[in-house]
């Protein structure tokens, strides 16, 4: 047993010059079908599974790590974080305003608006109406919300008539969001609209509350568990707004997974490819904001689940600090690594639904302490100067470590571009423990994530869950409150690691996945896929968002030889979500020629 162990070296003491970046590849059998049913079957049974587990576990290093290290630091149950510098060039938007008035300050800090580069031409320069292009087409009488809600649902129902059914939406009700539609239209009639966002279309994922609705957390094991008598937080400031919420998004069941593959109610496509995975977990509000039918949708992130399908179908994913929105409402309210985060068509958009949504509970400002909600004033003649100032992270080994070349060379391009055009510095950094942190944060997602379950999934009634969702709780069900403490202990070593390259840079800069949507095996879409080494690829550059809770972004910036979306990454201080919207709107307008619309797309304002 002595020779097993592996003794750590407290973080302050590694000298970084001698670290050594290791490339990891899952060893997991990819299932579908039959063997998948088998595979689980085995992974239940009393003395096999364990048994099964355990080589899994060893074939990749989980063991030695949790049980064989000796780790040095105290153990962080949650992200713990230094306080932090006052970002350059924003503006604070007190978090204990109305969320009305909130957006009004965000709009004050964008560009002017200007229609005649949006309503002069056959489609909006930008591929995507925004926010701001159906706030003037609602206040300049071109059109209304009990027009444009039409048009969206006739889009829901084509989605979901195909063959195979492709269902954006797990629940929404048809009169539910023309009431809504026709009180937004009334208040425009009557020169009284509550905000920017009102009448602007918003999907809401199933494991957020959003009332009347069921939350069923993409599953139908929790059907008539989950009642829901009012809203979640972050969806009661929305609607505060104007926002006329169309029904619960799709998602990977319980967010246990990152392809967005669900038997129960249909398998999410990516609008740029059918045959291909949105990505998960947040995959139906991936899809209906990247098919042109919502501007924006509100997903949560606990393992890259903003991030992944907004990279995989090439729209904006932002994940904000962990304890920066209120959580209440949701199913994962009570775990330390996940947020509810908006995905949009652009990077403006993003911001003004942040602003809106985002404040953080009385408990996580008591026991956070977090500094104030600011956005970036993109309007001010500081702007250029605050972007050359920008110093830029990249560990370059594990930049490159993709599955496409394509991916980390467009992201490259993305970067000296930025650095060329604004003279933004790049500067070479060094992460040690990313396997580390890898294993400490499954450990920890899947204990909360089990935990939370517990109740039900002792009674052994696990039938109606799906196959690759069983995998992941059996895989869980093996974690003992040593490996759990063993994973807090990395925790607080890994933020060491990253609070000590935030010294010398302010965003580390890394491709969103290392791999571009994965084809649907038709085997998966009746029983479900299991598939590791995909799911290690999607995962590899996101983790730090949460398990050490940071703001990160992503951004579209191109697209591979077979057409597929690619994301650029742009990790943050913690609360520095300014700096990284500030950043990722310079990314956008630099390589706005790169993106495309996606194959399956409604144009809903067009011809209006």
């Amino acid at each position: 047993m002595g020779k097993m162990k592996r003794e750590l070296l407290p973080a302050e003491c590694v000298d970084l010059s001698t670290v050594k970046y290791q490339p990891k590849h899952i060893e997991a059998p990819h299932l579908t079908g039959i063997s998948l049913k088998l595979f689980v079957w085995l992974m239940e049974a009393p003395v096999v599974g364990p048994v099964v587990t355990s080589l899994l576990k060893k074939k990749n290093g989980l063991n030695q790590i949790l049980q064989h290290t000796v780790i040095p630091e105290k153990p962080m149950y949650r992200p713990e974080y230094p306080p932090q510098e006052e970002e350059p060039g924003v503006i604070e938007v007190n978090e204990e305003r109305d969320p009305i008035d909130r957006l009004e300050t965000a709009v004050g800090c964008l560009p002017p608006y200007d229609p005649s580069l949006h309503w002069n031409q056959d489609s909006p320069p930008f591929l995507y109406w925004t926010i701001r292009d159906y706030a003037h087409a609602y206040r300049s009488k071109i059109t209304t919300p009990s027009i444009i809600v039409e048009h969206i649902l006739s889009a829901v129902e084509e989605w979901n008539n195909k063959k195979p059914p492709m269902p954006m939406l797990i629940t929404f009700s048809k009169d539910e969001v023309r009431k809504q539609a026709e009180a937004s239209t009334k208040r425009f009639q009557e020169g009284k609209p509550l905000s920017i966002l009102d009448g602007i279309f918003i999907a809401v994922k199933d494991d957020i509350d959003c009332y009347p609705y069921p939350t069923k957390g993409g599953t139908a094991w929790l059907d008539g568990i989950s009642g829901v008598e009012e809203d979640a937080v972050c969806v009661a400031r929305l609607r505060r707004c104007g926002v006329i919420l169309v029904g619960k998004a799709n998602m990977h069941e319980l967010g246990l997974g990152t392809t967005g593959n669900n038997p129960t109610y249909g398998t999410t496509r990516n609008p740029h490819s059918i045959e291909r995975y949105t990505g998960g977990s947040s995959s139906g509000p991936a899809a209906v904001v990247a098919s042109g039918l919502c501007s924006a949708a509100i997903g949560t992130d606990g393992g890259g689940s903003v991030r992944i399908p907004s990279s995989l179908c090439g729209v904006v994913g932002l994940k904000t600090t962990y304890g920066r929105t209120n959580m209440k409402g949701s199913i994962c309210e009570c775990g330390t690594v996940e947020v509810a985060s908006p995905l949009a068509a652009t990077v403006e958009d993003a911001m003004l639904v942040y602003s809106a949504l985002a404040g953080s509970s009385q408990a996580d400002k008591i026991s956070l302490k977090p500094s104030p909600l600011c956005l970036p004033n993109l309007s001010s003649s500081d702007n250029l100067n605050i972007l050359r100032k920008v110093r830029l992270g990249k560990y370059s080994q594990w930049f490159h470590d993709v599955s496409n070349k394509d991916i980390s060379n467009k992201c490259e391009d993305a970067l000296n571009l930025l650095s060329n055009t604004f003279g933004s510095e790049i500067m070479e950094i060094i992460l040690p423990d990313l396997e580390e942190m890898q294993v400490a944060h499954v450990v920890s997602i899947g204990s909360e994530s089990l935990c939370d379950l517990n109740p039900d999934y002792k009674d052994g009634n696990c039938s109606d869950l799906t196959l690759d969702t069983r995998t992941s709780l059996a895989l869980f069900k093996s974690f003992s409150a040593t490996d759990y403490v063993a994973s807090q202990r990395l925790r607080r070593r890994i933020m060491y690691y990253h609070m000590e390259a935030f010294k010398k840079v302010d965003i580390i800069v890394t491709p969103t996945t290392g791999i571009t949507a994965p084809k649907i095996p038709p085997s998966a879409l009746k029983y479900g896929e299991s598939n590791y080494e995909v799911s290690s690829y999607l995962m590899r550059f996101i983790i730090a968002g949460n398990l050490l809770g940071l703001p990160a972004i992503s951004v579209p910036i191109g697209h591979d030889n077979e057409g597929l979306p690619i994301g650029l990454q742009l990790i943050g201080r913690p609360w520095g979500e300014a700096t990284l919207l500030r950043v990722a709107s310079a990314v956008e307008e630099l390589l706005l020629k790169s993106r495309r619309r996606p194959s399956t797309f409604y144009d809903i304002l067009k011809g209006i």
